[in-house]
């Protein structure tokens, strides 16, 4: 059975740091697209930054970048997004998402994966 757990989420103030982290098990995902989005209640889920198979380049929605960084740690099976100076608009529960078949031009799909978190909870607000 193919599990994905993230951590890691919690209230923060505006500027402050936070580390997610999402732990998969049941298949190794260091071949596949791997991805985090959030959602705002009411609200279609959000592509936040994503890792295609392979090469491991980085893609950002234009509303993260060069704030946010994910990365991955395949001896671990684990995905990481560092999000730095955090606005009150990141708040939001975050996914993480896995998707072996995943192509390219479908990265930012939330459609394109087959395996996804429970997602965790990131309040930011002074």
């Amino acid at each position: 059975q193919v599990q994905l757990v993230e951590s890691g989420g919690s209230l923060v103030q505006p500027g402050d740091s936070l580390r997610l982290s999402c732990a998969a098990s049941g298949r190794s995902f260091s071949n596949s697209a791997v991805a985090w989005f959030r959602q705002v209640s009411g609200e279609e889920r959000e592509f936040v930054a994503g890792i295609f198979r392979g090469g491991g380049k980085t893609y950002y929605a234009d509303s993260v970048k060069g704030r946010f960084a994910i990365s991955r740690d395949n001896a671990k099976n684990t995905i990481y997004l560092q999000m730095n100076s955090l606005k009150a608009e990141d708040t939001a529960v975050y996914f993480c998402a896995g998707g072996p078949s995943t192509i390219l031009s479908q990265l930012r799909n939330p459609g394109a994966y087959a395996y996804w978190g429970q997602g965790t909870r990131v309040t930011v607000s002074s």
